[in-house]
């Protein structure tokens, strides 16, 4: 059995295709892992949930800020409507199962066998691998749960942007969510810097990508990530990030995961 991670798909639904065809990935005995932002942006999200769900236990997804959009959408937040390409899930006569299998994704997978974890944007450099999943957990249950759509309600925002264990309720869930979906650079005491969004190199004096920091508790860790088109292709010992902007006409990247991953990439037409 060989896993195969693709990077954010966004509705790219005819060159995820093509992509896992030229890594002759194989439905019946592969494992495809998804670094999540299955949907939005691109033409073909409803046809990207549907191939992604029915392929069962053999596709591994964490939830992206798009995808949790989607939710909120579906949950009746509306204050950020303003992509019409989810529409079609909104409208299909599937909904409900297709979205209940997004709502039940994790938000942090690791495999103890393969070696590697994997996260949909970042970890911050408090987190170790057993808080990052602990904490992935803690959110999960909420928005698996009776109050999921007061979360999808106050769900956006930036605040808090530093870790304290103390942390509880909204303001510890929307941290935890803000991680793990929407990082990409940090301060030296941890602080999230969510408005930073350009490649490393281009952020402001005194902050630096999340994998960078010194401290970083999970620098023996081998992390699979996407969200980050303008870091694009990263693949060493630790890192394999696999965002290669597909729905801005770049590519759509999948990684073998092996001890030397082996990587596939079609162009996309944007």
């Amino acid at each position: 059995m060989a896993v195969f991670a693709v990077g954010d798909i966004q509705g790219c639904y005819d060159e995820l295709r093509l992509a896992l065809d030229a890594a002759q990935f194989d439905p019946a005995s592969d494992r495809l892992w998804c670094v999540g932002d299955l949907v939005n942006r691109g033409p073909k999200s409803l046809a990207v949930l549907r191939f992604i769900s029915g392929l069962g236990d053999r596709a591994v997804c964490v939830l992206g800020n798009h995808d949790l959009h989607l939710l909120a959408l579906a949950a009746g937040n509306t204050k950020h409507e303003d992509e019409h390409s989810l529409r079609e899930v909104l409208q299909a006569p599937d909904r409900e199962e297709l979205l209940q299998w997004l709502q039940h994704r994790p938000l942090a997978h690791m495999d103890d066998d393969l070696g590697f974890l994997m996260v949909h944007a970042g970890i911050p450099p408090q987190w170790d691998v057993a808080t990052t999943l602990a904490c992935a957990r803690e959110v999960e249950t909420v928005l698996r749960g009776y109050d999921h759509a007061e979360f999808f309600m106050r769900m956006y925002g930036n605040k808090p942007n530093r870790w304290y264990p103390e942390l509880r309720g909204m303001e510890r869930w929307r941290f935890i969510t803000n991680c793990l979906t929407r990082l990409r650079f940090c301060t030296p005491d941890g602080s999230l810097c969510l408005k930073e969004k350009g490649p490393p190199g281009s952020q402001a004096s005194g902050r630096m990508p999340w994998f960078s920091h010194p401290q970083r508790r999970t620098q023996n860790e081998r992390i699979v990530f996407g969200h980050w088109s303008a870091l694009g292709l990263v693949v060493n010992e630790q890192l394999v990030s696999v965002d290669t902007g597909c729905v801005w006409g770049r590519q759509l990247t999948a990684v073998k995961l092996t001890r030397k991953p082996k990587v596939t990439a079609v162009q996309c037409p944007g």
